[in-house]
């Protein structure tokens, strides 16, 4: 009879063993972070424009050979698919537009054409055809090729490639968390610099543009 007893307590104690092990099999790995269930969706900045389809062809009307106006973009959230409020962090964007195709001097410094900050983070877009300077909701354009030119002021300045294959022209936008204490005739470098450790969300926006057939 003792013996039938040990039998069946050993039995019992190996099928506990057995579930127990099968319950950190199944639900331990996730503890760990080896789970396999679906990410939690995170708070993502993009960007849209009317202007021209994001990788499009830059139209004459933002281009420095033509009007030289800057396109709209309008500002979203996602969580997802779905829109979402921005980040009670968010206090300021920035851009920054630059031809990626050239070399300057040799470098692998591409060319700047334009840069604004402090552009209102309860904004929701950035308007078409900017003016040049400080601009009355606390945006500031920044470095860039008018500013570089003699006389000149920060402002605009649209792709301007000459003949030949098309070059690529980036927006990329930086949501901040903080405003930036900086001039408008800083650099690029200190710019990015400032932005350093504020960025909480970014995005970017393609165009292709070529100058006219010689």
């Amino acid at each position: 009879m003792k013996a039938i007893r040990r039998i069946l307590i050993s039995a019992a104690v190996a099928t506990a063993a057995c579930v127990i092990a099968s319950a950190q099999g199944q639900g331990g790995g996730a503890a760990r972070g080896g789970g396999r269930g679906p990410a939690a969706p995170r708070l993502v900045f993009t960007v849209t424009s009317s202007a021209w389809q994001d990788g499009a062809e830059v139209p004459m009307h933002n281009a420095f050979r033509g009007d030289n106006k800057s396109p709209d973009f309008q500002f979203h959230w996602m969580l997802g698919t779905n829109e979402a409020s921005a980040p009670d962090t968010l206090k300021t964007y920035a851009v920054i537009f630059h031809d990626i195709e050239n070399s300057t001097n040799k470098t692998t410094a591409d060319t700047l054409h334009w840069a604004a900050f402090n552009i209102p983070g309860t904004a929701k877009e950035l308007p078409a055809g900017l003016g040049p300077g400080d601009l009355s909701d606390g945006t500031r354009n920044g470095p860039g090729i008018a500013s570089a030119r003699p006389g000149g002021q920060p402002a605009y300045f649209g792709p301007g490639a000459g003949p030949g294959p098309f070059h690529h022209y980036v927006f990329e936008f930086y949501a901040l968390d903080t405003k930036l204490d900086l001039p408008a005739n800083t650099s690029r470098e200190d710019l990015m610099k400032a932005m350093d450790g504020h960025v909480i969300g970014k995005a970017a926006y393609v165009g292709r543009c070529h100058g006219p057939a010689q």
